[in-house]
């Protein structure tokens, strides 16, 4: 088994746990739902540390990620499991699990737990290689966003001038000129910063594949 063990998860709505799986005996669930039931609401990422295991619970939308960890694993490891797991579960389940009754993804959703549990443990360098690339490609993202605000803050001021203008009878073909000119400019310029954005979206993911697959052979 891998030394970093993580020993019990579950999927809860509020303090309703829908699915959970452990491999382990003893007490970590009846202490996971103590602690779930005092969670503060200042954050959507905890860690409590008890017998030298750590609870890790991750917060989203009124839906609860928790997984029970060895305190030797650190947070890195468990926190990465808990995002898979919020991914995927909210992929899988979606408005679903917003009435589903306690335990009742038991059966379903377990033995999926059971299996990323297996795989964080398995594969830590590269559920770390794969935060990396993650953290880097919603930071491209950020910029890309401000830039759009940017561009779009810019033609707002170009067409208030134009506006104005239209105002003044004996410019006022000139000024019409000017703006759609102005206009055309700042399309070509928007078109061009998407051309760029797709490029970098594009070596982005193809850097995630190569990573991933380690080459362009991926088995």
């Amino acid at each position: 088994m891998a030394q970093q063990s993580l020993i019990y998860s579950f999927v809860a709505r509020g303090n309703i746990i829908l699915a959970e799986h452990t491999s382990f005996s003893g007490n970590f669930s009846i202490i996971a739902v103590q602690c779930l039931q005092k969670l503060p609401s200042n954050s959507n990422k905890f860690t409590y540390t008890c017998d030298n295991h750590t609870f890790n619970y991750l917060v989203d939308d009124g839906f609860v990620f928790l997984v029970v960890a060895d305190e030797a694993a650190g947070r890195q490891v468990p926190f990465l499991f808990l995002e898979r797991v919020k991914e995927d579960f909210k992929r899988r389940y979606g408005g679903r699990a917003e009435t589903s009754m306690a335990h009742s993804l038991d059966k379903d959703y377990g033995p999926i737990l059971r299996d990323h549990m297996q795989y964080c443990m398995d594969h830590p360098e590269e559920l770390s290689k794969f935060s990396k690339i993650k953290a880097q490609v919603s930071e491209v993202k950020g910029i890309m966003m401000d830039n759009i605000e940017k561009v779009l803050d810019r033609g707002e001021k170009i067409e208030l001038l134009v506006d104005k203008t239209e105002g003044l009878q004996f410019q006022a073909d000139n000024f019409q000129r000017q703006g759609r000119q102005l206009r055309r400019k700042m399309w070509l310029q928007n078109l061009k910063f998407k051309l760029i954005v797709l490029g970098i979206v594009l070596v982005i993911l193809l850097i995630i594949w190569l990573s991933i697959c380690n080459g362009f052979s991926c088995r």
